[in-house]
This record gives structure tokens, sequence and C-alpha cells, in this order.
């Protein structure tokens, strides 16, 4: 149409020099000629918008034959491409290799690291002087199909009594067709108790696990079991879950032919304040039937000798995290303030054997833990923290049983449990730098005074590249 009125005022702008030069003939001429040209554009107009709603009428008709046949294919076409999807997830799965390692310093003799009242086991040794190859981690997850996932990590760790071992650190299915915010998981995985147990390592905000941790998860646990978990359609996240694990695992025992036998429950909720400021509290509990807990040290390689208890054991984790970031932008600067508050119950007899002697003693404890850390991104690539550790020992232990030429005092030693009337504590400091979102280089220092009468300071330089896909972590 506005061509057509663009024309209309050229013509009619013409006719006075038209008029002076023709006659009327010519001028009617002109005239019939312009609404010719009016005419043919007006039908052109009206076919486009014929074809225009003729368009839109087969639309409507395609998507109402769409929405009443969902759960067909809408064409050959589209199921073919559908299919050479799932056969090209089946061979392409999301891989990644984490790669650690570090270099550790002690004024201590790392063997003889321990914490009075407290039963050390599974992974909760220190790492060797000099360098070290941390555990290397190769992951690889995919959609099984439209009802499953699965995701598996294999470990590799330097132990030094049987040099590189290869460890099935996770692997495990999750169904994704549960309705109503039910999910589940099944195979080996790091149970969901407390709060860091959940997270890998790399992904930690200091070298090393918590003094609690240690004491109380021999680092982190994780078993062989089944998870069922329900998050709550709400704006306040809410998650709560249960497992039945196979007590295989430091601290319900310490090898597949020695376990015990494990429940927990977990509950999650959390949200936002502002734009600015999140915030993530829980509440956890395991309960471990124990057959057979032996201290030691690395990653549960432990010798036919020292203490070894059986009985209950009851664990309580509370935990909380709140997180700032300007305006919900973390890249530029961040806080995260991270506290958990440890408490366990156990009670059952302890075996001690030494040089072929043996000795029974009546052990019920109650034991507290507490850490508190906070990590500031002052900078897009640089990041300071600091923690401290705590742990508490109220155990009454008793000898029934004494054979041999073993001493009363010596036993109650090695066993463990006799704390000593020592708290164990720790301070620490780290800096790291963080040049990609796949790269780290770390610093930290601990004044570990977990030993009586001994203070030891630690040092490490740590690295961590990652390599390949990475899936998103914990809040």
């Amino acid at each position: 149409m506005r061509l057509v009125s663009v024309c209309i005022v050229i013509a009619l702008a013409w006719l006075p020099h038209c008029a002076g030069a023709a006659d009327s003939e010519e001028l009617e001429l002109i005239r019939q000629q312009i609404e010719s040209l009016r005419n043919e554009y007006e039908s052109r107009i009206r076919a486009l918008e014929q074809n225009l709603e003729q368009a839109e009428t087969r639309a409507r008709e395609a998507e109402t034959r769409r929405a009443a046949q969902q759960d067909e294919p809408a064409s050959a076409e589209l199921s073919l491409a559908s299919t050479l999807r799932e056969k090209t997830n089946a061979f392409n799965p999301a891989i990644s290799l984490i790669l650690q390692g570090s270099m550790n310093s002690y004024s201590e003799d790392p063997e003889s690291y321990g914490m009075p009242g407290f039963q050390i086991g599974g992974e909760a040794g220190l790492a060797p002087e000099g360098l070290t190859l941390d555990e290397t981690e190769l992951m690889a997850s995919a959609s099984v199909d439209q009802l499953f996932y699965a995701e598996t990590t294999i470990a590799l760790h330097d132990d030094e009594e049987n040099g590189t071992e290869v460890d099935v650190e996770e692997a495990f299915f999750e169904p994704t067709m549960l309705p109503a915010g039910l999910g589940g998981r099944a195979g080996r995985f790091y149970s969901g108790i407390g709060y860091l147990n959940r997270i890998h390592t790399h992904a930690w905000d200091f070298r090393d696990a918590p003094l609690a941790y240690r004491a109380f998860l021999g680092k982190q646990y994780r078993d062989d079991g089944v998870r069922l978990n329900w998050t709550a359609p709400t704006d306040l996240y809410l998650n709560f879950g249960a497992e039945t694990l196979a007590g295989s695992e430091f601290p319900a025992g310490d090898s597949e032919s020695v376990k015990g036998d494990v429940q927990t429950v977990f509950l999650d909720l959390g949200g936002d304040v502002g734009t600015s400021h999140a915030w993530q509290a829980g509440l956890s509990a395991l309960t471990a039937d124990v057959h057979d807990r032996r201290s030691g040290h690395g990653h549960g390689h432990d010798d036919d000798g020292g203490a070894s208890f059986s009985g209950d054991s009851d664990l309580y984790i509370a935990d909380f995290v709140w997180k700032w970031a300007p305006e919900g932008n973390p890249r530029q600067r961040n806080y995260t303030f991270q506290t958990e508050l440890f408490y366990r119950d156990e009670d059952g007899p302890v075996k001690f054997s030494e040089d072929g002697d043996q000795a029974r003693l009546d052990y019920d404890g109650e034991q507290m833990g507490l850490y508190v850390q906070g990590i500031y991104q002052f900078r897009p690539q640089w990041r300071i923290g600091a923690r401290y550790d705590w742990l508490d020992a109220d155990n009454n232990v008793r000898i029934t049983d004494l054979g041999g030429f073993l001493d009363p005092d010596e036993v109650l030693e090695e066993s463990g449990f006799d704390d000593d009337g020592h708290n164990p504590q720790r301070y620490s400091l780290m800096l790291d730098w963080s040049p990609s979102e796949f790269s780290r280089l770390r610093a930290q220092y601990n004044r570990d005074e977990s030993r009586p009468n001994d203070t030891d300071h630690q040092w490490t330089l740590q690295y961590i590249m990652s390599l390949g896909a990475h899936g998103a972590h914990e809040f």
C-alpha cells in the first residue's frame, strides 16, 4: 500500500505539467493507469493475507494433532533422529579426569599421628611427607535412556605398602522417571549425611578434611547401598532422604569381609535472602551396627593387631552454609561461611591383641566435634580462607580381661579410646589461585594440636587440574 500511495502522489504532482502539454484524453488515460496499478497491488495484498490465514490454520491443526499423539513420533524423520540421539548418547558419556598432587611438610612424625579418644580409621591419616600424588579421579556419566542416569568415579592413589592402587570410588545409577519430586540412587556412592561428605575432595576449600570428618567418618563415608529422597515443590528448598548401606567401610566395618549395618537419614532446607545472600541448613543421622572396626591409617590396610570395636554407634550432624555475592554474581567477589557440629554415642566391647596376647575392654563413649571456616574470594582468581577445628571425647573405658604380659596403661593408650585429658584442635590458613575453572594452585598452613604436648606445623602446596566435562557441585 505504501508503494501505491507513492505512485499516486508522484502522478498527481505531474498532472499540472501534463495538462499544459496534453489534451483531456491523455489525462484520462493516465488516471486509468493509476487506478489499474492501485487495484493490482490491493489484489496482491488480499492474496497474501489469505495465504497467511491458511498457514495459521494449518499450524493450529498440526499442533492439535501433536497434542493428541504425544506418545508417537510426529514423523519418520523425528523417529529416526530420536534413535540416532539415543545411540550417540550410548557411546558418548561425559568424561573428565581430575589430577591432584601435593608437597607436604610436617614438624612432627606423620606416622605417629593420632587423636586421643578417637579410633582413627579409613583414610584419616596424614598424607606422606614430600612430593606425593593425591587421588587421580576418572569420571564418566551419562543418561542411560529416558529412565535412568548413571555415573562412576575410578580413583588412583599411592599406598606406602602396596604402591599405586585403583579404587572404585563411586558407581551408581539414578532413576529419572519417578514422580512427585521423588529421587533415588543405588550402587556405591558418598552418603548424604553432613555437608562436606557429599563433595569430592577436588572441590573442597582446603587440602585436607576437618578433624571431625577424620575422627567420625575416616575422612569421608561412602559405601554400597540404596537411597530414596524427596524434594518438596515449595519456594523454600526442602529435601529429605534415607539410605540403607552395607557397612563395609569405616566407621561401621573395615573391609568387604567385615561388614556392619548402616542406616542414615538427612534433611536439607535453604533459600535466598534478597539477591545477594543464600543459605542452607541440614540435619542428618547415621546409625551403625559395628563389627570389628579397627584403628589404622591410610586406606584401611590394618595389621591384625591393635584394637577392634563392635557395638552400637549413633552419629548426629548439624550443618549450616551461608553464601554472599554482590547482586547474586559470584564471579568478581563472594564469601562463604560453613560450619558443622558432630555428636556421637557409642558402646560395646573392644578386643585388643599384641604379639599373641589379648585383652578385652568395655567401652562407652560420647564425643563431639566442630569446625568453622570462612572463604573470601577477593579477586576473580584469588581466594583466602581460615578454618578452626575442635574435638572432645568423654569416654568410659574399662579393662575386663587382661592376658599375658600386657600392660593395662599401654592397652588403654593403644586402644585409641583413652582421651588422656586432651582436646584435639587445629588452626588452618589457605590461599589459592585459579587461573580458570579447570585449574587451581593452593598453599595451606595448619597449626595442628591433635596430639598431647605436641604442636605440629604442617605446610602444603597443592595442585588440582580438571580435564574434560564436569558437572556442577553441591550448593
